[in-house]
């Protein structure tokens, strides 16, 4: 898990996910509460816009992502950094 991706369409509009897994026409997204590792939520790829230019610190986070808990703490961590992005 490297990338952060948010969402541009649908009722969860501006939600910021971690991209779990990805092929070439979906990805599959998690936010560790509504959305868990295990049950990742799929969407298409051109409902989604990917964060892939993210500090090293919180590149660091995500890779060390094991759990749920782990992963709401990183979105609460990078929420509190960034200005405008909602939870």
């Amino acid at each position: 898990m490297d990338k952060l991706a948010k969402s541009l369409a649908g009722h969860d509009k501006d939600h910021v996910y971690a991209v779990v897994n990805e092929d070439e026409r979906d990805v599959y997204l998690a936010d560790g509460k509504s959305r868990t590792l295990d049950r990742p939520k799929r969407k298409n790829r051109r409902h989604v816009q990917m964060i892939t230019h993210l500090p090293e610190e919180y590149a660091q986070l995500l890779d060390s992502v094991d759990s749920d808990s782990d992963l709401v703490h990183v979105l609460r961590v990078y929420h509190s950094a960034v200005p405008g992005a909602e939870q």
